[in-house]
């Protein structure tokens, strides 16, 4: 007579081995080769895309080391682990900004080396030009600074809900945007290619506000809240104008070869100085202007112009009450 304890034994002990050969027998793991050859395949036609190349793309990651790391130069003491004084500030931004320098090149570096590939351009020399470059960003980090300074001003200007600078500058999303944009875009005004893109779509992952770098935004620009907020590419924002959840300055219905013909063509509205633009807006089209002084109301479609100093409303809808 087998013992109970005998029998529980040699009950795992066969679960254990029908598990395994059923693992075993089950693998599909000689179907994968096949797949790979149909990978390799795939790679070799135009309408696939693949970077199998000595040539390195830029990093997403060191990009967001920059990103992070202007951010640390730009607001000395806010996001620093490192405890700044006046015996240390000047040695502490000059690493900092010596150490962006090197960075930010060799960044630039790849993105021109790539672009050249991707594009079967000729050689522009790309690590000279790349140091060039990076110097021209470097320079123009204080007027950065001081274009942040009034977008601070402008967010405790218009929001009640704070008087606090250090508030405005750590928790505020519209504000990071803004700074993100700001570095971004001096970086595509000297034709730096895929790197500004990749800054501001970071900017958008972290704050549900979609700025593309190449949007012209004045001084003492205010988002509000925030989340849902897009700004196209060839927008144009004047001073003090402020922006509030889910507004969208976009392009018109575009055609399906809008990528080749449109290119380089102003899509995008013109919002002029002391402008207020309320949540949920969409404001669409290359020749709509709204005017100097206008407010725009909330839930508001607009494709055409809007005179200086105008308030456009939407009428009070029917509402219907019901106890049923």
């Amino acid at each position: 007579m087998v013992k109970q304890s005998e029998k529980i034994s040699e009950d795992i002990a066969l679960t254990t081995l029908c598990d395994h050969v059923e693992i075993t027998n089950s693998s599909q793991q000689d179907k994968v080769p096949q797949i790979v050859k149909q990978l390799l395949s795939s790679w070799n036609k135009k309408d696939c895309f693949e970077h199998i190349s000595p040539v390195s793309l830029p990093s997403q990651t060191q990009i967001i080391e920059i990103v992070d790391q202007t951010k640390r130069i730009l607001f000395p003491g806010y996001f620093t682990k490192t405890k700044l004084h006046a015996s240390n500030i000047e040695y502490y931004i000059g690493k900092q900004t010596t150490d962006l320098y090197e960075k930010i090149a060799e960044q630039i570096t790849m993105a021109i080396r790539h672009d050249c590939r991707r594009n079967g351009l000729p050689c522009t020399n790309c690590e000279a030009r790349s140091h060039k470059l990076a110097l021209s960003f470097i320079k123009k980090l204080p007027n950065i600074t001081a274009l942040l300074a009034t977008d601070i001003r402008a967010a405790l200007r218009g929001d009640p809900a704070t008087n606090s600078p250090d508030e405005v500058i750590f928790c505020y999303p519209g504000f990071l945007a803004t700074l993100i944009f700001r570095v971004a875009h001096e970086l595509y005004l000297i034709g730096i290619p895929i790197i500004p893109r990749i800054m501001t779509e970071y900017a958008h992952s972290l704050t549900g506000i979609d700025i593309h770098p190449g949007a012209t935004i004045g001084p003492e620009f205010f988002i509000d809240h925030g989340t849902g907020v897009v700004i196209g590419e060839t927008t144009i924002i004047g001073e003090n104008v402020r922006l509030y959840q889910g507004v969208t300055l976009g392009a018109l219905s575009l055609p399906r070869d809008a990528g080749q013909k449109l290119r380089d063509k102003k899509r995008h509205p013109t919002i002029e100085n002391n402008v207020i633009i309320y949540s949920n807006t969409t404001i669409l089209g290359g020749n709509t202007i709204i005017g100097e002084g206008s407010i725009i109301g909330g839930n508001i479609w607009i494709t055409e112009s809007v005179a200086t100093k105008t308030k456009v409303l939407l009428k009070r809808p029917e509402l219907i009450y019901s106890n049923s």
